[in-house]
Parts: C-alpha cells; structure tokens; sequence
C-alpha cells in the first residue's frame, strides 16, 4: 500500500467514531445466471456467511443487523431477519430491512452508524440483496378482489356467481414496477431526457462505459476486488462462483451497433451504456471504534459526514449526487481538492456524466442549487478507477457497501485518507459520504 497522505481527522469531540472492520460481497452476477434457482435471503445469508468466516467474529457479539433491498420477496419481507436465522446469527440478535431504491444498503450503513453513535450498539453489520432473476409477479387487481372475495363465499351458489364474471382481462398478470410512481416514467427514459438536457452525445455516453468496463476488468485481474468472497451455488453441486460474471469490455464499433432501448429511434441510451439487471449481495461489519479495537481488530476506515437529498423526480430524478456531493463536503469541512478516491454509482453512463456536467456548471448551481458558484468535478484520475455500476453490476439494494468497501480499499492502496461516496436513487433522492482511512 501506499504511503497515506497525513490531513486533519475528521472526528468530532463527544461523537463515538464509527469504523469499518470488513465488507464482503458475493459475485455480482447478470439477472438469468448461477443464481436464477435462489430466493433473496440465499444471497444474504451466503454474504452474511462470507463476513463471518473473513472476520471471525463471534455470531453473538453483533448487536443489530440490517440490510436493505428494493423489490421484495413476499415470503421474506424482512429478508435482514430470515438471512440473519440462516447464516447462524443468534435468534436474539434483532434484524430489520429497509428500502430506499438504489441507496438501501447506504441506508442500512448509516442506520448502523446512528445505532453506534448514540450508544445504542457497539457491533452492526448492514447491507443490501437484490435477486432480479425472480420478481414478484401479481394477479390483476381484479383477480386479486375476485379471489379475495370467492374466498368469503359462503355457499355454492355465490362462488359460482363469481365465477361467472371473470373476464379474460382479469388473467393479465401485473409486473413489478419499472417506472416512478409519480411521474410513470421509466429510469432510462429520464437518462436519456437527463443526457440530452446535458447535451451528452451517444459516443461519449459509449466511451465511458467501455472506461468502466476496461477498468473493472483490469482491477478483477490484478485481483483488486478484495471485497468479493466465493459463492458455492446451493443444489449445484459444481457451481462455485469466484468472480463477477458482467464485465464484458467490448469496443466503439460493437457498442455503437446497439439502438437505442428507451427513447426510440433518436435516444442515447443502450444497453451497452446503462447498468445491467444484476442478482448480488453484500454486507458490511461496523464498529464503535473502542470496541474494534478491544476486540483485536485493525479497521479499514472510518465513516464520517453523510447525507440524503431529494428533488424533482420528473426532471432531475439522476443528480442526487450533484446536490449531495457540496452539502456533505460543507459538513465535513473539506473541499473537492481533499477528496482522493471517488466512488459513484454509475445507473447510466449518461447519467454520470450529466452529473460530472452539473457540478462543474456555476449557471446550475446558480439557477437550481442556489448556491453562489459550482463545487467542480472530481477528476477522472481519482474516479471510479476500479469500474463502478456499469460493469461491476448493481443488484439494486446492495450496491451501497459495494461503493463503500471500494473505497476504503482504494483509499489503502492509493495512500489517500478521504474518500467520497455517492449515489442517485429513484424518486429523486440521493446521498453522499465521507469515508477516512483508518490510520495505518
């Protein structure tokens, strides 16, 4: 590792510091693949499991467990819970599951943090799960309310009756949602009103995602990816999973042979340069810093400032991390120019660089932040440099750690001390950390 920069800590007098003792992920794979036959909390338990044995820490030491998923199974509602039973955690231990879309485990993390710092809990593992090989898929509301109500019949006669109004429409099955509530417009429909609005072409949308894929493969072979732990695919017998299977670098010409996949035929954005459906799941062990270290552990790093925005989910429903990125830098008393490592969750290619646009835009800080100038883009040389969402993958609920983790390890190898991580999420929200190496 290299030699870290030596700045002010950010600790504060009278706040419990919060560490990071180990994050792990299982492989991120694409949505159809070696963990099409599992059920969410499968994933979970396997990263719960993977922590466990990286760490060794006594099942019965943690204090609370949460973890955060976006589309649920309906059989484990509280999948934090039922992970927690099957990777042997102690049935005293609570467990609870939250939901925030694409920032879930951010919020699973920074639940875990409050928990420390008010002296509630000295031991938390968080995380996030995410299985988009299988859905939930409903009945119609009409068959929901025939069934529901058949269910009450009493006598033959009132059953048959009920019978007798269903309708070949009522066997339309309903799909999870893919589009905002509040608006019905679809996350890659908005990328592409978002890169537009930028003025991002088609090509340079492409050439980020070959950068993102490009890099995610040489980190995968220098074997950077530290955080990812073997998966032995339960009922496969021969199926340990080693390594995230999406990372496909490919090249201009073959990229830009895709047509567009929201806005036709005139969009930029393909499947090429957006995040794929992606199954995955990770978990992290934090710590109040006096009870890691009295347990013999030597954190990663610290989790300092953080925050969660909002606004506008129709027109800027992506840029959750340019409004994040200058509140949580205020809070922490840095500026841009402190940040070593940035980790960002690419959704889009066009959506990163819409961002990276509107940071460094004083007319947009000006007219829609209210702040008096720009707080500037992190540069490419410290951003993302070990690929991110668009070839890593992102199962939904468990990217945050993924962010996290990333970071901290960057942090170690790069010899930084800040990094800085961010995310966009749907409904218009979005949140953004401080993350301190831990001193070596």
């Amino acid at each position: 590792a290299a030699q870290p920069k030596t700045k002010k800590t950010l600790g504060k007098s009278g706040v419990k510091n919060v560490v990071v003792v180990e994050g792990v992920r299982i492989p991120f794979l694409q949505s159809g693949t070696s963990y099409v036959d599992l059920m969410p909390h499968d994933l979970a338990r396997a990263a719960l499991q993977g922590l466990l044995t990286r760490t060794s820490i006594p099942r019965d030491v943690v204090d609370y467990i949460v973890y955060g998923t976006v589309i649920q199974e309906v059989k484990t509602s509280n999948v934090a819970r039922e992970a927690a039973l099957g990777a042997g955690f102690s049935d005293k231990t609570p467990a609870h599951t939250v939901t925030m879309a694409c920032i879930s485990s951010n919020q699973a993390m920074t639940t875990g943090v409050g928990l420390i710092a008010a002296g509630q809990c000295d031991v938390v593992v968080a995380g996030g799960v995410e299985l988009m090989s299988d859905v939930p898929i409903r009945h119609s509301r009409k068959m929901r309310k025939t069934m529901l109500t058949l269910n009450r019949a009493k006598t033959l006669g009132q059953k048959l009756s009920l019978i007798s109004k269903i309708r070949p429409d009522y066997f339309t099955p309903e799909l999870p949602a893919v589009a905002e509530f509040s608006t019905s417009e679809t996350m890659g429909h908005s990328a592409d009103r978002l890169a537009a609005a930028f003025g991002i072409s088609r090509v340079e949308q492409d050439e980020y995602a070959l950068r993102s894929h490009t890099l995610a493969k040489r980190a995968q072979d220098e074997g950077l990816l530290l955080d990812v732990v073997p998966f032995k695919v339960p009922g496969k017998s021969r199926d340990t999973v080693t390594k995230d299977n999406g990372i496909r670098p490919s090249s201009m010409e073959q990229m830009g042979k895709l047509k567009p996949a929201f806005v036709k035929p005139y969009g930029t954005v393909t499947a090429a340069n957006s995040s794929f459906l992606t199954d995955g799941a990770s978990a992290i062990l934090l710590m109040s810093e006096e009870k890691a270290l009295a347990m013999g552990y030597k954190p990663k790093a610290y989790l300092r400032d953080f925050v969660y925005v909002s606004q506008d989910p129709k027109d800027q429903l992506l840029l959750g991390p340019t409004y994040a990125t200058p509140k949580v830098l205020e809070k922490a008393g840095l500026t841009l120019g402190d940040i070593d490592v940035f980790e960002f969750h690419e959704a889009f290619a066009g959506q990163i660089l819409a961002n990276l646009k509107a940071m460094d835009s004083d007319w947009f800080a000006q007219n829609y932040m209210g702040r008096k100038s720009k707080v500037g883009a992190p540069p490419l040389d410290k951003f993302n440099t070990w690929g991110g969402s668009l070839s890593l993958g992102h199962p939904f609920g468990a990217t945050g750690c993924r962010l996290v983790i990333t970071a901290a390890h960057r942090l170690k190898k790069e010899g930084g001390q800040y990094g800085l991580v961010a995310a966009c999420a749907a409904g218009g929200q979005g949140h953004a950390m401080i993350v301190e190496l831990y001193p070596q």
